[in-house]
């Protein structure tokens, strides 16, 4: 019921006003000697969504609404988290105040794309009760030990590069071994990727046998399992699959067991640096010195893409030609915000989940106007539970990233996926970024 303007202010006056038509109309508004209408109308002002039984934020006039960003800001993942980063600064721009009140990101926190990172920062997070929502984390290892906390105190935890399916579910309506209500994503969920990689080696590619290495990471541990199954499935061999530790720098020893299976492909989604070991020591051990090399968007970032050891790779990840794609809660198109963007900062967005985490952003300023009035003290008031009952009615909504609607364990991005093929050399790294050569549509 709510009408979007141009400058991403959303209306709720007309929905509110027709409901106190009816409300009126329903308690007798012909007779001039009954006062009990009059009376029982005034809580319209409280018209939102919620119940109350997760708590209410006050926010006192002159106040500003608390919510906070949780993203690998720092380090060799910080190509990840920085643009989600800044991609919700601008969100919070375009989009504007709610109920007249600004909306404060305060302190941005670094969830290290670790466990203990996401636990860290989520401790210092829940300790303000004002705040109501966190848009984060970037790695899904950090999102395990955060999203029990963020959620467990009421707030939600929604991410715009979480790809593991233990967060959310298998798809098939079994909740992940680490799903916690009050979790959300709009990145998509790594089946989707799993399957996408599997079908390119198997059908575009034509091999037959491939083996795969992960490091532990929630993230990288499930996309492998997901491709594996996906690969076997098809017809595929999977000759082995290997564990390595994310500090691990000399590959050579479980490089060299991987050969024993003759695999055609190696697909290893996992980070920088390990990444960078693995593409460099793989063509140097005997077996492997034709195999394909694969990866994931956990290394399809401009810095890897430089490297001259992973010229002609293949990676997989989430489709990012937006094209004319406009976010509705603000009306900015993709190509809008990366003119800003790069006028902001100097220089493009080094990874592709950007524009996830700007409209995983616009959901949550969505989802506190929907929950949200202002009292006759002029207070603002936000029922937590009301936050969370408009993500779970989330469909069809229009964002940079395509339609988007939140599925009953909280995945709500699309499962458009693409592999794209570095062309090599750093003067190429922009055009390999979009350099697809398959796509996967569920």
């Amino acid at each position: 019921m709510r009408t979007k303007t141009r400058n991403g202010r959303l209306v709720t006056a007309l929905a509110a006003l027709f409901a106190f038509a009816l409300f009126a109309a329903a308690c007798g508004g012909d007779d001039d000697n009954d006062t009990s209408s009059a009376t029982t109308a005034a809580p319209m002002t409280t018209d939102h969504l919620g119940d109350g039984s997760l708590g209410v934020v006050q926010v006192e006039p002159g106040g500003a609404i608390q919510i906070r960003s949780l993203e690998a800001i720092t380090g060799d993942v910080a190509f990840l988290g920085l643009p989600i980063e800044r991609a919700t600064m601008l969100a919070i721009e375009d989009y504007g105040p709610i109920h007249g009140f600004e909306v404060d990101l305060g302190t941005t926190l670094d969830d290290l794309c670790s466990n203990d990172g996401g636990q860290a920062a989520a401790q210092t997070i829940v300790a303000d009760e004002d705040v109501l929502g966190v848009i984060g984390t970037s790695c899904s290892g950090a999102a395990v030990a955060a999203a029990p906390l963020i959620t467990g105190a009421g707030m939600v935890l929604i991410s715009g590069s979480n790809t593991s399916p233990a967060l959310t579910s298998d798809l098939a309506g079994t909740a992940g071994e680490n799903y916690n209500v009050g979790y959300y994503r709009t990145a998509h969920n790594d089946l989707f990727q799993g399957a996408a990689m599997a079908e390119f080696v198997f059908d575009e590619l034509g091999l037959t046998d491939a083996a795969a290495v992960h490091d532990g990471d929630p993230y990288t541990q499930g996309l492998v399992q997901a491709f594996a199954d996906a690969f076997e499935a098809l017809g595929g061999t999977v000759t082995g699959i290997s564990a390595i530790n994310k500090e691990d720098t000399d590959m050579v020893p479980v490089l060299t067991e991987i050969a024993t299976g003759a695999p055609e492909a190696l697909f290893f989604p996992i980070f920088q640096p390990a990444g960078d070991f693995m593409a460099d020591q793989a063509p140097g051990v005997p077996g492997l010195e034709d195999t394909v090399l694969l990866a994931a968007d956990g290394l399809l970032n401009t810095n890897y893409l430089a490297r001259a050891q992973t010229a002609d790779m293949y990676f997989s990840g989430p489709d990012t030609r937006f094209g004319e794609n406009e976010n509705e809660s603000t009306g900015r198109t993709a190509q809008e915000f990366l003119a800003t963007y790069e006028e902001r900062w100097g220089e493009a967005p080094a990874a592709a989940f950007w524009a996830h985490g700007y409209d995983a952003t616009t959901l949550l300023l969505d989802a506190i106007e929907a929950a949200s009035w202002v009292d006759s003290d002029g207070n603002l008031n936000v029922d937590r539970q009301g936050i969370r009952d408009h993500l779970n009615g989330v469909e069809g909504y229009g964002g940079m990233i395509g339609t988007i609607s939140c599925d009953d364990f909280g995945d709500c991005g699309a499962g458009r996926i693409t592999v794209v093929q570095n062309i090599g050399g750093e003067e190429n790294v922009g055009a390999s970024m979009t350099n697809v050569v398959f796509s996967y549509t569920p």
